[in-house]
């Protein structure tokens, strides 16, 4: 059985967590649970390592059709928690996905105190967006 997070009674995991669940409230691209769509406006490298917590930060696009193959099983597990989403519109020319190596869509990443402890490419299935929140520390 899971613990649960010691900043949000909803978040539970099988470690714990490392932050506040905040983000920086001028963050466009941000929003607690799932995050319907992907921001053009996306945060700078900087304003993602100022991230205090735990965060979800996905790249994708919202014509991609892996994308939005995925988007069900990513709204089933972020909607039960109050996990900061940042949903980054990514593409050519755009700095932030290149600094995060992202290669495939939709890319998931999850953050702690703004930097990578663990990712997800392409998942289709909940239980692969759970095991990756198993890695919150």
């Amino acid at each position: 059985m899971g613990r649960y997070c010691r900043h949000n009674k909803n978040l539970t995991t099988n470690a714990r967590c490392l932050g506040t669940h905040s983000t920086n409230k001028n963050m466009i691209a941000s929003q607690n649970g799932f995050n319907l769509k992907y921001s053009e406006d996306s945060p700078t490298e900087s304003q993602i390592s100022e991230v205090s917590g735990c965060a979800i930060l996905e790249f994708g696009a919202p014509w991609c059709g892996h994308c939005q193959a995925a988007a069900p099983a990513v709204k089933e597990v972020l909607s039960e928690l109050e996990l900061p989403h940042i949903k980054v519109f990514d593409g050519k020319g755009k700095k932030l996905g290149r600094a995060f190596g992202v290669r495939l869509w939709p890319t998931i990443i999850l953050l702690s105190d703004g930097q990578e402890i663990a990712r997800l490419v392409r998942p289709t299935h909940t239980h692969e967006i759970k095991g990756l929140l198993t890695n919150i520390k």
